[in-house]
This record gives structure tokens, C-alpha cells and sequence, in this order.
């Protein structure tokens, strides 16, 4: 692989990472200024404990900085990962074969939030990170 190649994925996984980390953040942002009182409400009605939205936190405020940082990138896009699939279960389970008024997939967002944190899971930060982990 030449080194243009190299720098040029490693520019891609950077683009990857500010865009899914930045989006994925503003959510983590408006939970903090609004609280976690409605996703209690939605673990409690399945029967989770209340607890659990604090995972909302972690996996949109705390993972995306590692994920910007690109400081344990794979752990936090891990963690997206999992928020993602509890988002879901939780909030779009019924959406899952509907489609929106444009005729895409109704959760087409969330689908490429965690497409995107699969890929930084799978791939790694780049050279463009504080570590390469």
C-alpha cells in the first residue's frame, strides 16, 4: 500500500469519526439540558431499571468524545454500538419495516449511527488519533 493510500484511509476514518461523534453528541447534549427523566419512563415500561439511562450518557456524550479524540475509539464506538441497539429496542423497534415520507427507512439515521460505530469498532481510529486503540 502506498503511502498516499495510507493517508488517504486514514483521512476517511478521521471524516468517520468527527461526523458519527459530533451527531451522535448533539443528542447526548440536548439529554443533558432536558434530563433522563423520559428514557427512565421507557426503561421502566420494559421493565428495566431506571438506572440504565445513564448508559444514554455514556454512549452519547462520554463515547463520542473518545471517538472524536480518537482516544480508545474503538471502546467508545463500542459503546455507541450498544446505545444504538438499546435506542432500538427501546424507541424504534416498530419502525424497523416502515418507511418515512420520502420513501426511505424510517430509522435510516440511527441505522447509519450504528453502521458507522461498527465500522470505527472494526476498523480503529486511523493515524489521525491521541492512540490507536
Amino acid at each position: 500500500m502506498s503511502p498516499n493510500q495510507t493517508t488517504q484511509q486514514d483521512l476517511g476514518k478521521l471524516l468517520l469519526r468527527v461526523a458519527l461523534a459530533a451527531l451522535v453528541m448533539l443528542h447526548g447534549i440536548a439529554k443533558l439540558k432536558s434530563g433522563l427523566e423520559p428514557i427512565e419512563g421507557m426503561l421502566a415500561a420494559q421493565g428495566l431499571p431506571a438506572f440504565l439511562a445513564y448508559g444514554a450518557l455514556a454512549g452519547e456524550v462520554l463515547a463520542p468524545a473518545l471517538v472524536l479524540l480518537g482516544f480508545y475509539a474503538r471502546i467508545g464506538a463500542g459503546i455507541i454500538v450498544v446505545n444504538m441497539l438499546f435506542a432500538f429496542g427501546l424507541v424504534h423497534l416498530a419502525q424497523l419495516g416502515q418507511l418515512n415520507e420520502q420513501g426511505g427507512w424510517a430509522v435510516e439515521l440511527q441505522a447509519m449511527y450504528l453502521a458507522a460505530a461498527v465500522a470505527i469498532a472494526l476498523m480503529g481510529p486511523g493515524r489521525y488519533a491521541l492512540n490507536q486503540r
